[in-house]
């Protein structure tokens, strides 16, 4: 078992050519997990809104969640931590 750490994943090339999607705040509507939740890879972690759009964000990884380092209404860079996962 191992801990592993979900970062935010690189936003859809497509936000840089037309941009549509990606106009205004972007940022977390709502945390989908929290300390002690067993997540399976692929489960939604996060909804992330984008003024246009909102996107779910998934677990890359199975396990249980142990830290949540993100709260409903930040603003996330690409590449920063969400959660650690104690992987099975």
């Amino acid at each position: 078992m191992s801990l592993r750490q979900v970062h935010m994943p690189k936003f859809p090339e497509c936000w840089q050519s037309c941009g549509s999607c990606a106009q205004g705040d972007v940022f977390i509507l709502e945390v989908l997990v929290q300390p002690g939740d067993r997540v399976e890879r692929d489960d939604n972690i996060l909804t992330l809104e984008t003024g246009k759009v909102a996107l779910d964000i998934p677990s890359p990884w199975a396990g249980i969640v142990q830290e949540v380092w993100i709260t409903a209404g930040d603003h996330v860079q690409e590449g920063a931590p969400l959660i650690s996962l104690q992987e099975d």
